[in-house]
């Protein structure tokens, strides 16, 4: 079998291969790269020494079956015989669901999690969205520390668990999208400044030294992350990548590292004729990461919405603290500027950043499904202190009307696990480093951060505390009682209304016409012939929408259609869509 691996400032690299040792050679054809061969076979532990130096896995690992520390594993990835037959799912009409593999079930495994996708398929949700699956230290953690980009978290059950978790969903017609960090590497198990210029200190993130994308070596560590990237979407015939926080992918050169792994992409799916999309974090508000590289933008195909999280946010909830604020004064008036905008600061003033922020959205070029638009996620829930969720902020009655901004909005939705049964467990912050100082200093950091906000430290959950990792795990008892089960079919209900009315899937942003009332706390919006609205308020309220000739297609209470003066009657705290006629 050949091995190969990149450390340009080798003076001698050694391949270790199950306990035997092999000298490697330069390639000619390659600078920096090193290669040999040896007998190998399925599950064949080995690694590389530097100059002598310890025994190190491969960066290019597809298996670490002793975590980011041990050796790696061969693997053959035509080995497994695929069942689905699968087409692929495009992003524009889709809804994604954000599931955490350690706590969507007890067993926190891809194979327990592939047993509960059925709930999802009956849901209505098209795209499974599994945050990131790189081995990390110990066995629960959220994934963002992972290092070996090839690799299965073991503990989850590893390459094979997870090629059969994404084709039961196949199976069930659901698309997989895979949560992946490009923007910084674990500090337990990172070797790779061993082999080569992973990091480079020209540039800093709130990680410490940057992944190199422009100084010198970067061209390998560009292919290095992109090479990674197409192998989940060709080897475990993944749908798609959210690429996590690209505002801390720091790139000087004018073809920008995000274009040329969303050229990638494409020619990727142009090869094996299935859709493949990319959708970023970002906090930039800047449209050009979502317009189309003939267009002279990077070409991403959709990118997370935090303004329309923040302004839905606060119209709910109230709070005004931190990035909270300068939506919380905006009141429901920024809520209707992100639903006909996209982002709230397109180039207004920022109070938490004391600058101005973001540039307009053209609404004629750009389409709404490249907006992903979201009540909750992993980052909103889990960063608050104690992970809680909207349902232990919110009555049932304002978690529909939630609902029913994000599932009838002109964005992509997406929802967080356990988000539709109004999930009473909370979500929250835990890791399992093995390092005892590095876990110290885990613990130490995050009761820092909220003493600063007011809360003692004794009510910060120690995140190395197994506790509050099985706290976070869903209770799957929980939809078949009440309030979850009403919750429940509320979100069904809606799913379907999105996947039966073409004007909720419209892509033509510019369409959406909103109307709100400040003091009485109501907002309506029209789709095409499909008008919304919800009462926030604990009142009844009349609407009016001028809508004589208009059906009740869905209501949380009950809601006569609008009489011939065009008014809707809406009682408190609930929420209404009509067809017009």
């Amino acid at each position: 079998m050949q091995f190969e691996v990149w450390a340009p400032q080798a003076g001698r690299v050694t391949l270790q291969c199950d306990g035997v040792t092999h000298a490697l050679e330069r390639d000619p054809e390659r600078a920096g790269w090193w290669r040999g061969e040896a007998e190998a076979r399925e599950g064949s532990r080995y690694g590389f020494a530097v100059d002598d130096g310890p025994v190190l896995p491969d960066p290019r690992s597809r298996r670490q079956p002793d975590g980011p520390d041990g050796l790696s594993a061969v693997v053959d990835h035509e080995r497994y015989a695929w069942r689905a037959r699968w087409p692929g799912r495009p992003l524009p009409g889709a809804v994604l669901y954000e599931l955490h593999v350690g706590t969507y079930t007890p067993e926190g495994t891809l194979d327990a999690a592939a047993e509960r996708l059925g709930h999802l398929a009956e849901l209505g949700v098209t795209h499974v969205q599994l945050m990131p699956l790189c081995p990390f230290p110990g066995t629960h953690g959220w994934g963002y520390e992972g290092v070996s980009l090839w690799a299965v978290h073991e503990p989850y059950g590893g390459p094979e668990a997870l090629k059969r978790f994404v084709d039961r969903a196949h199976e069930l017609g659901l698309g997989v999208v895979l949560d992946v960090v490009h923007n910084h590497f674990g500090p337990s198990g990172n070797y790779l400044p061993v082999f080569g210029p992973y990091l480079t200190d020209t540039h800093h993130t709130p990680w410490g030294a940057a992944v190199n994308l422009d100084a010198p070596g970067s061209d390998e560590v560009r292919a290095f992350l992109i090479g990674s990237a197409l192998a989940w979407l060709r080897d475990y015939r993944i749908d798609g990548l959210r690429l996590d926080a690209v505002h801390a992918l720091v790139d000087t050169r004018a073809y920008h590292f995000l274009e040329e792994l969303s050229e990638a992409v494409d020619a990727l799916a142009a090869e094996t004729g299935r859709p493949l999309f990319l959708v970023a974090e970002s906090d930039l508000n800047d449209p050009r990461l979502i317009t189309s590289r003939a267009e002279g933008g990077l070409g991403l195909h959709a990118q997370w919405n935090d303004d329309f999280h923040h302004a839905l946010h606060t119209t709910l909830t109230g709070e005004s603290q931190g990035y909270y604020a300068d939506f919380a004064h905006a009141r429901l008036g920024g809520l209707a500027k992100t639903l006909t905008g996209g982002y709230f600061h397109d180039g207004s003033y920022s109070s938490f950043r004391q600058r101005h922020h973001g540039r307009p959205l053209d609404r004629t070029r750009v389409a709404g499904h490249r907006l992903l638009g979201y009540g909750q996620t992993h980052d909103q829930v889990g960063n608050r202190a104690q992970g809680d969720r909207l349902s232990a902020l919110l009555s049932p009655g304002l978690l529909a009307c939630a609902a029913t901004l994000i599932l009838t909005a002109p964005f992509t939705p997406m929802l967080f696990m356990g988000e539709e049964w109004a999930a009473g467990t909370p979500w929250q912050f835990f890791t399992d480093h093995t390092d005892p100082e590095l876990a110290d200093a885990v613990r130490r950091g995050r009761r820092r951060e909220f003493a600063a906000h007011g809360w003692k430290e004794e009510d910060v959950p120690d995140p190395q505390d197994p506790a509050t990792r099985d706290r976070s795990c869903l209770d799957w008892s929980e939809p078949e009682r009440e309030p979850h089960a009403r919750v429940l079919a509320w979100y069904r209900q809606l799913l379907a209304l999105r996947h039966g009315q073409p004007d909720l899937t419209d892509p033509d942003l510019a369409d959406t016409r909103v109307a709100h009332d400040e003091e009485r706390r109501w907002l309506a919006f029209r789709r095409g012939d499909v008008l919304v609205a919800v009462n926030l308020a604990p009142e009844p309220a009349e609407l009016p929408l001028g809508v004589p000739h208009a059906r009740v297609l869905a209501a949380w209470e009950p809601v006569d259609k609008p009489g011939a003066d065009g008014v809707v009657r809406l009682p408190g705290e609930s929420a209404v869509v009509l067809a017009q006629d």
